[in-house]
């Protein structure tokens, strides 16, 4: 059985990705590292809005942030979305796995 601590970690995460927004913005690393601005372009949402769910996305642990000169680049955090070719194929919450998808 699942302790309560692994339970609260896996309920936040999906908590996190539990928005359709946040879900196209984990679609868009998929692909590869971007900063807000062309996330933002990419999903045709303001940029504030963007900013706003990375930051829950970052908070769950489910992206990474890099400063490169004036720019912050996100990424799928690793330890989370498993890679079996260039592309996140899915979501390892601990005991939770969830398949994403190809397009």
């Amino acid at each position: 059985m699942t302790d309560q601590k692994q339970a609260k970690v896996c309920a936040d995460m999906l908590q996190a990705i539990a928005e359709p927004n946040r879900i196209r913005i984990i679609e868009c690393l998929r692909t590869g590292s971007m900063n807000v601005t062309q996330l933002a372009k990419a999903l045709s949402v303001e940029i504030v809005n963007v900013s706003h769910h990375l930051g829950v996305l970052r908070t769950a642990g489910l992206v990474q942030d890099e400063k490169k000169g004036r720019f912050v680049v996100y990424s799928l955090h690793p330890k989370i979305f498993n890679n079996e070719s260039n592309k996140a194929t899915h979501l390892d919450l601990g005991w939770c796995r969830i398949e994403i998808p190809h397009n």
